[in-house]
């Protein structure tokens, strides 16, 4: 999984540890969670396992046909996707609340969980801020960014999602090192 890759407008190019990380994972599928940028960027992920992607807010220009949101079942396991922002007005209240009061998991969480009430596991982006926590038995997971984190002391980052045989859920955060 991974989200706010921005390229070309924050990185040239997709982080060259992010296809090494999916390939030896052996991932059955890729999610973007928003904010990719250009199409390029979704081939190549494609190159190594299925992708399933959704509309950022910097995605209404080249990728607008993208939707807002998507319901997936992967080995029996519910999972909503989305970016995050919500509606235009959303995204500029949580600007604004975010400038005075910085980052709050309590702005996206009410809204993450009513817009998925049958998930098992909601994947988001847009905070550039990996997570990986449980919150009333769902799992709440942001890969963060692999080349814009939202604060220095966090590392660039990619997630992947381990389902084991029993419907076992776990997210994995996946530092990214510097080249």
């Amino acid at each position: 999984m991974l989200a706010d890759t921005h390229i070309p407008d924050r990185s040239r190019s997709l982080h060259p540890q992010v296809l090494a990380i999916f390939q030896s994972a052996g991932v059955a599928a890729i999610l973007h969670a928003g904010d990719v940028s250009v199409p390029s960027v979704l081939a190549q992920l494609a190159e190594i396992a299925p992708v399933h992607a959704v509309r950022g807010n910097r995605d209404w220009v080249a990728l607008r046909h993208l939707p807002a949101t998507c319901q997936l079942n992967i080995a029996g396991i519910e999972i909503g996707l989305t970016h995050g922002h919500g509606p235009v007005l959303n995204y500029v209240i949580d600007r604004v609340d975010y400038m005075i009061r910085g980052y709050r998991l309590d702005m996206f969480k009410p809204r993450l969980l009513a817009t998925f009430p049958r998930a098992r596991v909601i994947v988001f982006g847009h905070t550039h801020r990996s997570l990986n926590y449980w919150a009333d038995g769902v799992l709440l997971f942001n890969p963060g960014s692999p080349h814009f984190p939202d604060r220095k002391d966090f590392a660039p980052s990619v997630g992947i999602l381990h389902i084991t045989p029993g419907n076992d859920v776990r997210g994995e955060i996946c530092p990214l090192k510097d080249d």
